[in-house]
């Protein structure tokens, strides 16, 4: 039997449901939230398979401590923090804790800014991809979700001038990506 549920139910009585493990309430949940916090994962991750199990990892610690969560304040953000705090955990149980220091962090500067412009999402996510799983992560911190360097620092295990080295790095690297994607685009 299917259910349809206006999502905006008052919060309270739909949380409530949640924290009484009913699945339509679960279910509706993830659906709602599928859309928003997968492409989370998929930054995260290396390939769509593990952005799943991110995600999934991210719903079940959802459900597990939905009654924790403080009705009136925002689902999104809270859920949200929780696929962060999964996709830092995961890159954590999946690196070998490397850390690289760099005595002097530099600023890279690109003369063709429109070459980002051409390219599609999946291309540029492609490509992010491509970055380590600790550059990748640094990057996701502090570029998309406005994590400080001494916040990426403890919650990665890395010093500050670790992370802002592999900040460093990662946007070379990204650079160096996006260029060549960029220059390889007209000759397809």
């Amino acid at each position: 039997m299917d259910f349809v549920l206006d999502f905006n139910l008052e919060e309270s009585s739909f949380v409530e449901a949640c924290v009484r493990n009913e699945r339509w309430a679960q279910q509706k949940l993830y659906e709602v939230f599928y859309p928003s916090v997968m492409p989370l994962c998929k930054r995260y991750s290396n390939n769509s398979d593990e952005a799943i199990d991110i995600m999934h990892e991210g719903f079940i610690k959802v459900f597990k401590n939905i009654s924790k969560y403080k009705v009136g304040t925002s689902l999104n953000s809270w859920i949200k923090r929780i696929m962060i705090n999964t996709a830092i955990d995961h890159y954590r149980k999946m690196s070998r804790r490397r850390t690289e220091d760099l005595d002097t962090a530099y600023t890279v500067f690109s003369k063709d800014p429109d070459v980002v412009s051409t390219m599609t999402a999946d291309e540029i996510l492609s490509c992010l991809h491509k970055l380590t799983p600790a550059y990748r992560t640094v990057f996701n911190l502090y570029v998309i979700e406005g994590y400080s360097h001494k916040e990426i620092a403890d919650v990665m295990g890395i010093t500050e001038s670790t992370s802002r080295s592999n900040l460093v790095k990662s946007r070379k690297k990204l650079q160096e990506l996006l260029l060549s994607k960029g220059m390889n685009y007209g000759k397809k």
